[in-house]
Parts: structure tokens; C-alpha cells; sequence
């Protein structure tokens, strides 16, 4: 991606989840992240939620580059500093629309989907909002766990606030929003899988392989693996096939051996070979 169209997409990514802070997340009060600490400073105090998230994401880029380093902080400073501006410059958006009488939970789910497209085409040019995400890193480098344990000690402290602050159904609708946001983050950094990817390993190798090469017309590669418990070499069966044929393949493959050991993932691109 030239540096143009990714600068193009980072500004639509940050601009989509401005407007959804301000149209759908910050009038239900929905916390997660460092916006919702602007939520909850609003809440509180009375203080705009960009004053909030901007001194924030600022604390964090010293910290990130005290702890991680320069290399690991220069494409967070744009996304920290350009968020809360820009929610600035769409606080005005909310008074141009007119949503009806749409139930709240249509509204925190459009929303969530709305920041979720956004962060994505952030992720997806190479940047990122700073944040929490810095803060996630931050504590998995120096408290030695992954960075998805790390995010939820972090979000998941943020998000319990609001039982403090507010209720028990805006601490349910944050964490329906979270995972919602995650998901539709995935789907644009990724896309949609297409795809299945498989690998099989069966006593039956031939009878499956034939299976797959004659009857669903698509091909094989035939690895070497070896138990790590056992030591005994077995071969493995990879295979790609659209998703519409899956569950055809794996029942077959079950009627075939009933004792197969299979595994399955997502192949979100599949590209070269015949």
C-alpha cells in the first residue's frame, strides 16, 4: 500500500470512529478503551471527553517511548494526536442526523461495528490509535504475558468502571460493543475468509487424498510431520476448498475414518499454484 492510499484510509479510519463516538458511543456511555475514560471523565466531572483522551494517549506516548522504544511509538503519535481532534471536529455531526426512534442497542451496535471499520482501516494503513494498545504492550512486555491477557486486565479494568459510574446494563452493553468492535476490526484487516485451510491426518492417507482430488477436484500437499509424544512419522494432508464445501468434506472424511484427526482455520488469501 503507497504511502498516499494509506494515508487516505488512516484518515477515513480515524474520522468513522470520531463519528461514531460522538453519534452512537459517548450519548450511551459506552466505555471501553481510552475514549471511555473520556466517557467517564465526562460523566464525572464535566470535562470534554477529547481533553481526556488526548492528555491520555499523550502520558502513554512518553511511556511508550521510555519502555518500548522509538521504533515501537512513531506510528502511534499520528493516530494518538489526530482521534481526539477529530472528535472535536464531528462533535457537531450528531445534531445533523436524525436516527429515528432506533432502540439502543441498534445504536451500540452500529456504533461498535462503526469503530470497529474505522480502527481496522487504521490497522490496515499502518498506524495506530495509541491508546491502551500502547498501554496493552506496555504491561506485556514488563509483566511477561501476551498482549490479548494484557488487554483484558486493561480494557477489561476500564470497562468494570462503569459498574462504579453507571449500571449493570451499560457495563453489558460495553462489553457486547468491545467484542463487536474486535470482531468487525479482524474482518477489515483480514477480510472475509473465503476459504477453509485443513490439515488431516488419517490411516486412510489414500482414500482421503482421492477423495479430494477426484471427487471435490481440488488438490494436496502432503507434509511429514511426527508426534511429539510418540516420535512416529505420519504424513499430513493440507488442502484448501471454499467454504461451501466444508462440512461436505468433513463428513466424508469422518465416513472415510471415523478416527481422522483434522484441523481447520480460516485462509483469508489463497493465491499461486495451477
Amino acid at each position: 500500500m503507497n504511502k498516499l492510499k494509506s494515508g487516505i484510509w488512516f484518515v477515513v479510519g480515524i474520522t468513522l470512529m470520531a463519528i461514531a463516538f460522538n453519534i452512537f458511543l459517548l450519548p450511551h456511555n459506552i466505555v471501553y478503551g481510552v475514549s471511555g475514560l473520556g466517557v467517564l471523565a465526562k460523566e464525572l466531572f464535566d470535562i470534554q471527553p477529547s481533553i481526556i483522551i488526548l492528555i491520555a494517549n499523550v502520558l502513554f506516548l512518553i511511556l511508550s517511548f521510555i519502555l518500548l522504544g522509538t521504533k515501537s511509538t512513531k506510528n502511534t503519535i499520528l493516530g494518538s494526536l489526530l482521534y481526539p481532534m477529530m472528535i472535536v471536529l464531528t462533535e457537531n455531526v450528531p445534531s445533523l442526523l436524525d436516527l429515528g426512534n432506533l432502540e439502543p442497542i441498534v445504536e451500540i451496535v452500529c456504533g461498535a461495528a462503526l469503530t470497529g471499520v474505522g480502527l481496522g482501516l487504521v490497522f490496515k494503513a499502518g498506524y495506530t490509535t495509541g491508546g491502551t494498545d500502547i498501554l496493552n504492550h506496555i504491561v506485556s512486555k514488563y509483566a511477561k504475558m501476551n498482549v490479548g491477557s494484557a488487554m483484558f486486565y486493561t480494557d477489561g479494568l476500564i470497562i468494570l468502571l462503569t459498574l462504579f459510574v453507571f449500571n449493570f446494563s451499560t457495563f453489558i452493553y460495553s462489553i457486547i460493543s468491545l467484542f463487536i468492535l474486535s470482531m468487525m476490526t479482524d474482518k477489515v484487516v483480514l477480510g472475509i475468509s473465503q476459504s477453509k485451510a485443513l490439515y488431516i491426518i488419517t490411516e486412510h492417507e489414500t482414500m482421503v487424498k482421492k477423495y479430494i482430488l477426484n471427487t471435490l477436484a481440488h488438490g494436496v500437499t502432503i507434509l511429514d510431520g511426527r508426534g511429539g509424544y510418540t516420535g512416529d512419522y505420519k504424513k499430513v494432508i493440507m488442502c484448501i476448498v471454499p467454504t461451501s464445501h466444508y462440512y461436505s468434506l468433513k463428513e466424508n472424511i469422518q465416513k472415510i475414518d471415523p478416527d481422522a484427526f483434522f484441523v481447520t482455520t480460516d485462509a483469508y488469501e489463497v493465491s499461486g499454484g495451477a
